[in-house]
């Protein structure tokens, strides 16, 4: 089933002087203007493109990609505010509508924001809105400890980073676990640490416990013998420090550092940590 908003492959029926129509199925025959054909297209080939409403509310095909499809989150900029909402960039040139009833607090123009976008049910245009709660925990969360997901950062708390989790849920990344800055709509994986009897999710940026402790040990070796078998980085190393090298928190560091000592592979020194022979 063809759906407004997705990536779709679809035939070429026929061509015509300003594009070609493709078979939309359900939706019937869909144009992809001109400008957007690829070179060589003709009749019978399967072209991926985007389908949504145009200016005129008719259904139209695309082979741009738009920054965000129905059922993505998305940091977007907003282009303009008029008396009917605001405005997004998203790449297409009719700009993604985000009403003021869908708008959690006042949007600016000039502003970056993270948002849902979906299909309006009954006008079946593309819409966008910053009330995400709705759209973020309406399933049990079934993860384990340990599992790699998908984080989007969303916003800084008191206690660390708000992230949507796998585009299905709220978690929660806390600030001493954290060793740069992060950025609102940023994208990297993580790590499930918990899941709370509440049904949240505690998150992290590390593999949690002895696999990634025997990860980190090989990179840890590899650097030594790169450096020449000596490693200016001890346990008394600011967490700041460790992370610039390995991207780890101390308590992961100092867990893969005790492993490769009590295999005799290293030897700990005062100012750093060097390589047996």
């Amino acid at each position: 089933m063809n759906k407004l908003g997705t990536f779709q492959a679809l035939e070429v029926m026929r061509l015509v002087d300003f594009g070609a129509y493709l078979d939309g199925q359900e939706l019937g025959d869909i144009l992809l203007p001109k400008r957007y054909m690829p070179e060589g297209c003709k009749p019978g080939d399967f072209l991926e493109v985007f389908i949504y409403l145009d200016s005129e509310d008719r259904i139209i095909a695309t082979t741009e990609e738009p920054l965000a499809t129905a059922g993505d989150f998305a940091l977007l900029k907003v282009v303009s505010v008029n008396q009917i909402g605001a405005f997004l960039d998203w790449g297409l040139p009719k700009d993604l509508l985000v009403p003021f009833s869908e708008q959690k607090s006042k949007m600016e123009e000039g502003h970056w924001y993270i948002v849902y976008v979906y299909v309006d049910d009954e006008s079946r245009r593309m819409v966008a809105t910053t009330k995400l709660d709705k759209y973020l925990d309406n399933v049990p969360p079934e993860y384990h400890a340990g599992q790699e997901v998908q984080l989007m950062i969303h916003s800084k708390t008191d206690i660390g980073y708000k992230a949507i989790v796998n585009n299905m849920h709220w978690g929660m990344l806390y600030q001493n676990e954290v060793f740069r800055p992060l950025k609102s709509g940023e994208q990297l994986p993580g790590y499930i640490k918990q899941v709370r009897e509440d049904e949240k999710l505690d998150v992290s940026l590390q593999k949690p416990g002895i696999e990634s402790a025997m990860d980190l040990s090989d990179r840890i070796l590899n650097m030594l013998k790169e450096q020449g078998g000596f490693l200016a980085v001890t346990d008394k190393s600011s967490p700041e420090t460790i992370y610039s090298f390995f991207g780890e928190s101390k308590k992961n560091y100092k867990r893969a550092v005790g492993m490769l000592y009590k295999k005799r592979i290293i030897t700990i020194e005062p100012d750093g940590i060097r390589l047996n022979q």
